[in-house]
């Protein structure tokens, strides 16, 4: 059976960037605002006042410092607190496409291959700016790539689930160059009026090039050794909107529901033994220990659990180049935070070191990547 590799990874980021003191600036004008206007029911006991945020609360809650976001002037308006985006005809490339296709073109140009040797297209991420077309065909398209398209969300662990089905389809000769691409617009799902969760978000997007390795020119690459999904259903993260939203009794009115929500304190107590335990026993599955690994490539929520699942999985407290942080400047990106990290802290290591590219989050779903470097 012939090996996957990744050969290729791109990153797009966007060029404005949100501060902790430009975000706290804005939440604290918000919340003065709704504060005074319901004054009198504060007052009363019949609503509970806004609390303020701080820039030391967002980094002592979260490890972040800023987020790049595709509009940050909406954001940033107290009386608007979502980005204002201009909706594109049906003959423009869509947002999504446009982010996909940057990040794609850095992807394959490192990769040493040409669009037209792309023969399947997957984009994997949280959230879909439409249904249908899907992105994935959109972006094909615009590449000029062959083959066939298609999208998939798995929230946060959508890019280490697409790995998953690439590398299923280069070793079964369905495909034998795949492009899995991860446009995040996360800033359009965070409630930025909610002190608890607006700070977590940005946006990016991000790329991989997966082939079989008989046809790999690349000069950096990875070679896939396994990959173990696992998925186990719970509600302490959540999005409820989606096509069904108009038929409900309450319409299309603007609903705390319809945003990212989460119980914070309960995702962590819950996902670090289920994400640290399913590294553990992918490692000795593949005849490997803790000992073997040289990098983790983690998903990008929060740092206090990054760093707990790297303890539990390791032992002792990780070293930072063992377990490289980007948190605090790019925020939680969903899908694409650990394909950030690995594109940006993979070149340095050796021949032979190993890795592991993990995600985890909404569902909840893990997808775990064991890679060894060639």
């Amino acid at each position: 059976m012939s090996k996957t590799l990744i050969t290729g990874s791109g990153v797009f980021t966007p060029s404005e960037i949100i501060t902790n003191e430009e975000l706290v600036k804005s939440f604290n004008a918000y919340a003065k605002l709704q504060n005074e206007k319901y004054k009198e029911e504060i007052e009363k006991g019949e609503r509970a006042p806004i609390l303020y945020s701080s820039e030391e609360f967002i980094v002592k809650a979260s490890g972040i410092k800023n987020r790049h976001v595709v509009n940050k002037s909406g954001i940033l308006d107290p009386n608007i607190m979502h980005p204002v985006l201009e909706k594109r005809k049906d003959d423009e490339l869509s947002l999504m496409a446009e982010m996909g296709l940057k990040a794609a073109k850095i992807a394959l140009k490192k990769a040493n291959k040409q669009a037209k040797e792309i023969d399947c297209v997957i984009v994997a991420a949280s959230n879909f700016e439409r249904a249908y077309p899907a992105i994935s065909i959109e972006l094909q398209q615009a590449l000029g790539a062959g083959g066939f398209a298609f999208d998939m969300n798995v929230a946060c662990s959508s890019a280490a689930f697409a790995i998953q089905q690439a590398n299923d389809m280069i070793k079964s000769g369905t495909a034998k160059t795949i492009l899995i691409v991860n446009p995040e617009i996360c800033s359009g799902h965070v409630e930025w009026r909610d002190r608890d969760c607006h700070f977590i978000f940005g946006d990016v997007a991000t790329a991989l090039v997966l082939e079989n390795a008989q046809n790999a020119t690349a000069k950096q690459q990875f070679e896939i050794i396994d990959c173990k999904l696992i998925t186990k259903f719970s509600n302490n993260i959540r999005n409820n909107n989606g096509f069904l939203r108009r038929s409900y009794p309450e319409g299309m009115k603007d609903q705390r529901d319809m945003q990212f929500m989460q119980e914070g304190r309960k995702v962590f107590k819950e996902v670090v033994p289920l994400v640290s335990d399913l590294i553990i026993e992918h490692l000795a599955k593949n005849n490997l220990t803790p000992n073997d690994i040289s990098r983790l490539w983690l998903h990008q929520a929060n740092k206090s659990m990054n760093d707990m699942i790297g303890k539990k999985v390791l032992g002792r407290k990780p070293e930072k180049t063992e377990q490289p942080n980007i948190l605090d400047e790019y925020a939680n990106t969903s899908s694409a935070g650990s394909i950030i990290t690995f594109s940006k802290y993979s070149d340095d290591l050796a021949k032979g070191e190993i890795g592991i590219i993990c995600a985890f989050g909404a569902g909840y779903s893990v997808g775990n990547v064991i890679v060894k470097k060639l």
